[in-house]
């Protein structure tokens, strides 16, 4: 799968991270509902390192389709908030 994190680029990940994606989007999406901006911050880091540790870069000319975006590190709790879909931003 190809993720992209907003003003990075995108990542190659094996399909088998999608359970620790989406255990990671889950712990965003309670610190975002709960507006714990402490919480928040922890969560998207360790989402936005997951992706970088889990895969690999694609390279800059690679013009793919993203299976899915993520916000950048410096996103805000706003920001972020405004992004979520009912399941998070991590499909599935």
């Amino acid at each position: 799968m190809i993720v992209r994190i907003m003003g990075e680029g995108q990542f190659e990940l094996a399909d088998a991270e999608m359970d620790d994606l989406n255990r990671l989007d889950d712990e965003l999406m309670n610190a975002v509902q709960s507006t714990d901006e402490s919480a928040f911050q922890g969560a998207l880091g360790a989402l936005l390192a997951k992706v970088r540790g889990g895969g690999s870069a694609c390279e800059d000319e690679f013009l793919g389709e993203s299976d899915f975006v993520l916000p950048s590190v410096d996103a805000t709790l706003e920001e972020v908030s405004a992004l979520l879909a009912d399941d998070g931003l991590v499909p599935g």
